[in-house]
């Protein structure tokens, strides 16, 4: 007597606060950040709208979990980075512990954004400049020349920059030309550097003005201005 096959279906992955913030991060990354909604975020872990408020108690709940998400990748990222630090060296060893976040949020190219909206410091990134504190107390560092080491940095102890202002993405060359024309008399020297700049690599940037070689050049200056003060301190 044949028997008949019945149809196998795949086990269902249980809902979680870990599974949802993920989709949401994958969402962003397939989507951009603005394409973000609960109801966006329900469809792509295949659940009704309101079981996700089991686990996020709103989108700005969300955004906070975006946040620990990205924050722990650049921490797992981080912490396989094994060189010296002590003395002279340390100056080396945050460099390349910025830089290795920075190609984090290169993969992420919308999350500084999220980063810079959000009130609260998540553990994680309290843990990510926990560690870059110890690095610079290796090289010497009193706890106030870290204080002030940090503000110098700034963002760019995470791996990205703020921008002073985006112009948007809205007008095409054509009119970004024609909008310079008719500022140059006014704002002879700003329009003229705006002219001659131009990011040559649009993969490494991070928002309107941050390539990577403007990065780099800000870290080592800050840098090298630190390690100055930290000899004669």
């Amino acid at each position: 007597m044949a028997t008949r096959n019945e149809p196998r279906t795949e086990p269902r992955i249980p809902l979680s606060r870990d599974r949802v913030l993920r989709a949401a991060v994958k969402l962003a990354d397939e989507s951009g950040i603005e394409s973000l909604t609960m109801r966006r975020l329900a469809e792509e872990v295949g659940a009704e709208a309101m079981s996700l408020y089991y686990h996020v108690a709103k989108k700005e709940d969300v955004l906070d979990g975006i946040v620990e998400v990205i924050a722990g990748e650049i921490n797992e990222v981080v912490g396989r980075i094994d060189v010296p630090s002590k003395g002279a060296a340390w100056k080396s060893a945050v460099r390349q512990r910025v830089l290795a976040a920075r190609e984090v949020f290169l993969r992420h190219p919308w999350a500084p954004r999220v980063f810079e909206t959000r009130a609260d410091v998540s553990p994680p990134v309290v843990q990510y400049f926990d560690a870059l504190i110890g690095l610079m107390r290796d090289g010497g560092f009193s706890y106030d020349l870290a204080h002030h080491a940090l503000h110098a940095l700034g963002s760019r102890a995470l791996g990205f920059t703020q921008e002073m202002f985006d112009p948007g993405d809205g007008a095409g060359d054509e009119e970004s030309t024609a909008m310079l024309e008719s500022m140059a008399e006014q704002l002879p020297h700003l329009v003229g550097m705006l002219r001659e700049i131009a990011h040559d690599d649009p993969d490494s940037t991070l928002g309107w003005c941050d390539d990577q070689t403007e990065f780099e050049f800000g870290l080592d200056l800050i840098l090298d201005g630190l390690d100055r003060m930290r000899e004669t301190a």
